[in-house]
């Protein structure tokens, strides 16, 4: 991805979250982004995986930040917020965050990227997050109440749905017939 002229410049060729000049990309600070310079910021590709979920935060990554949360523009000062917010039980990005000043705007915005704490969050047996139309696999067998049969271990239940209001139960189709499985009793596809 072409890195538009104006971001470089105002990111003097490096990442400005970690000051490193190979490998760089940008990211689009959202909810909403629109694209723009003032929604974007220059990276490295490793720092956008970790952003975008697409692999684990490491937090010795992210002592950067220690200096980059006080960047005059905007967008890295948000990002800044959200790293710090997600690692902050690591203990020192506590203290980063409690020194940390943004607008009220600007904290809006910080704020606006943040999972929502109090969302129910699904995980199976080994404490991987689900989502709607992950694939399972069970791992016991499993009597299903109401009707005949019994779901049996290793059966793979594909595009589940998420029960809203109850953490620990899954929606999926065994045997073509909808069921309600318990997410201790199931173990996410890679």
């Amino acid at each position: 991805m072409k890195i538009d002229k104006t971001l470089l410049q105002r990111a003097n060729n490096a990442c400005e979250l970690s000051g490193e000049a190979d490998n760089l990309t940008i990211y689009e600070v959202g909810p909403n982004s629109d694209g723009t310079p003032e929604q974007t910021i220059v990276v490295t590709q490793r720092l956008k995986d970790q952003l975008d979920g697409t692999t684990e935060p490491e937090p010795n990554d992210w002592r950067c930040l220690n200096d980059s949360m006080w960047s005059e523009t905007e967008a890295v000062k948000v990002v800044a917020y959200r790293m710090l917010h997600q690692l902050r039980g690591e203990g020192w990005p506590q203290d980063l965050l409690d020194m940390m000043y943004l607008e009220d705007e600007t904290m809006e915005w910080a704020k606006a990227g943040l999972p929502d704490e109090n969302a129910v969050v699904h995980k199976d047996s080994n404490g991987n997050i689900l989502e709607a139309g992950d694939s399972v696999t069970l791992i016991k067998d499993l009597k299903v109440k109401g009707a005949n049969f019994t779901a049996k271990r290793g059966t793979a239940v594909r595009n589940i749905r998420l029960v809203p209001d109850n953490a620990g139960q899954i929606e999926g189709k065994v045997e073509t017939q909808m069921i309600v499985i318990l997410t201790e009793y199931v173990k996410k596809n890679k």
